[in-house]
């Protein structure tokens, strides 16, 4: 009988939450997010920042969203490589505001 409690007090707490970014290639420019508390799943995630870029990207953006950390300064951290990466290749660089939906 004590699963059943801990299944149900499992079931209560909401999910836990991570930090993220997002980071899209259109082409030469690369559009990256700020990093932001990740309320809704990758996939949803990627559709909401292809959708904000597609009016704006010469070519289809190529969106990534990596997997939320539970550390925001391990997403930071993440995000600082990511941008250092395409400046090693050059890459035109636009700062995009984070994210902000919800379930």
């Amino acid at each position: 009988m004590h699963w059943v409690l801990v299944v149900l007090v499992a079931a209560a707490q909401p999910a836990s939450k991570g930090w993220t970014f997002c980071i899209a290639e259109a082409g030469d420019d690369i559009f990256v997010t700020e990093v932001f508390e990740a309320t809704l799943d990758r996939e949803k995630l990627e559709a909401s920042f292809t959708a904000r870029l597609r009016p704006r990207a010469a070519a289809r953006p190529d969106v990534q969203c990596p997997a939320p950390l539970f550390n925001k300064t391990d997403a930071v951290n993440a995000q600082f490589t990511a941008i250092a990466f395409q400046r090693k290749l050059g890459r035109t660089l636009h700062a995009e505001p984070a994210l902000s939906l919800r379930r």
